[in-house]
């Protein structure tokens, strides 16, 4: 029997002004998801919402049968670059270092084979020449790949990335997607709220088509549908059209 990861009538709202409306849609897991729709739509509320990290009007979400109380060290989230202080003196190990944490219990400091563990998530993203460097010290591209290291280290079941691929280079992008595609091989479920509706039939085996409802989610082909983008997207629709999304 397959498991699944399931959102039932998720509603959110902020400032008294609804965000999402009764979301409802069913995975299994295992799947690479990529979760889309217009600026404003929801995309990062709705993961926001599913991982209690705001609170939400009603509804629910399940990993695999289980509530998020019971699945929360399972879960690696990743938030989108610009809510990160690039500021804060961290070296890039020490970043990754602290996925180790949600593990490791109360008043427990890492390992030696814990600080080993985050130098080889670096080097499954490449970035191990920078283990030394200050965190702020690095492009955007090679940011991203560090907070990927870091979500890695916890040795998730269920990942959530948040615009992941914005403002990268292009080698960045190709390490970040091979990843997640092995993740999605080694039987992870993962998450991405996306922006580049030209790539999402290479990237992604489902979508969640949002604009603060939900429009359709099931399988790539399923969903980039001319009608249903056309009300998602409303007014850019014409824009989609010539960018070759539906061809």
């Amino acid at each position: 029997m397959k498991q699944t990861i399931e959102v039932k009538n998720l509603s959110t709202s902020y400032y008294g002004k609804e965000a999402l409306h009764q979301i409802s849609f069913s995975f299994d897991t295992g799947k690479l998801i990529g979760i889309i729709g217009p600026n404003g739509a929801g995309k990062s509320t709705l993961i926001k919402s599913m991982l209690g990290l705001i609170k939400k009007d009603a509804g629910e979400a399940s990993f695999a049968g289980m509530s998020l109380k019971k699945v929360r060290k399972q879960i690696a989230y990743v938030p989108q670059r610009a809510a990160i202080d690039w500021d804060f003196p961290i070296l890039v190990l020490d970043a990754v270092l602290l996925g180790t944490y949600p593990k490791l219990g109360i008043f427990r400091r890492p390992s030696k084979a814990d600080r080993e563990w985050a130098y080889e998530c670096l080097e499954k993203v490449g970035m191990e020449a920078h283990s030394k460097k200050q965190i702020g010290e690095l492009s955007g591209g090679q940011q991203q790949r560090v907070f990927l290291a870091r979500a890695l280290a916890q040795k998730a079941d269920f990942f959530f990335l948040d615009e992941p691929l914005v403002g990268i280079d292009v080698t960045s992008e190709e390490v970040i997607m091979n990843i997640l595609k092995d993740l999605r091989d080694e039987g992870k479920s993962i998450f991405v709220v996306h922006h580049d509706l030209t790539k999402v039939g290479e990237y992604f085996d489902d979508l969640i088509l949002l604009n603060k409802k939900l429009i359709k989610s099931g399988p790539v082909k399923s969903v980039l549908q001319p009608e249903l983008m056309r009300e998602a997207y409303e007014a850019q629709f014409s824009l989609l059209d010539t960018m070759g999304v539906f061809s």
